[in-house]
Formats: structure tokens, C-alpha cells, sequence
């Protein structure tokens, strides 16, 4: 059973930084594509940001320049650094995979990041 644990989140003032970790476990398939989103109560979630295994990236405009994702293929664990962080950035921030070859794909229970001073 694939489990994903989430760690990372908090209380951070605006401008601060933030760095999120999401482990994968459970599966002994490759990852495809690992990726954060975040939501806010009453509104849809919305992609941050994602990672392929070759390492391409594709972040949400209001993130460039700000957040960085990795990832660590052999600790199947993926990162998102988060600096310049601002308080419309605050949002349960949730990790996902996607395995190779319809494998399924899963979500992290989700963390919370407050930007607020």
C-alpha cells in the first residue's frame, strides 16, 4: 500500500521560507511525476508545482522565481522550496504521485502553511 508522508509545514511571516518534504513508500514501481498543490477552504486545488524523473518542471505563474521543487529518486521523495513567501501563499499544501505504466497515482494527507505575521 503506497503511503505518502507529508512534513515541512508551519507558521512562517511573510517573506520567510519554507521547505516541504513528501516521502513515498509502499511501491516498488518508479515515479513518474511528483508534484505539490495546494487548496484553500471553499476553493478548488490548484497545482504548484511538478517534477518528471528527468527532472523537467512546470510551476504556477504565481510561484515562479519563488518556489523551487526537486525531487530524490532513489529516496523517492520529493521537495518544494518555498521562499519570498506571501500570505495569499497560505493553503493545505498536498503532495502527489503518479507511477509509471497506470500504476495509479496518490495523494499526501496534506499539511498546512500559514504565511501571517
Amino acid at each position: 500500500q503506497v503511503q505518502l508522508v507529508e512534513s515541512g509545514g508551519g507558521l512562517v511571516q511573510p517573506g520567510g521560507s519554507r521547505r516541504l518534504s513528501c516521502a513515498a513508500s509502499g511501491s516498488s514501481f518508479p515515479i513518474n511525476v511528483m508534484g505539490w498543490h495546494r487548496q484553500n477552504p471553499g476553493k478548488q486545488r490548484e497545482l504548484v508545482a511538478a517534477i518528471t524523473r528527468g527532472g523537467s518542471t512546470n510551476y504556477e505563474d504565481s510561484v515562479k522565481g519563488r518556489f523551487t521543487i526537486s525531487r530524490d529518486n532513489a529516496k523517492n521523495t520529493v521537495y518544494l522550496q518555498m521562499n519570498s513567501l506571501k500570505p495569499e501563499d497560505t493553503a493545505v499544501y498536498y503532495c502527489h504521485v503518479e507511477y509509471f505504466w497506470g500504476r495509479g497515482d496518490y495523494w499526501g494527507q496534506g499539511t498546512q502553511v500559514t504565511v501571517s505575521s
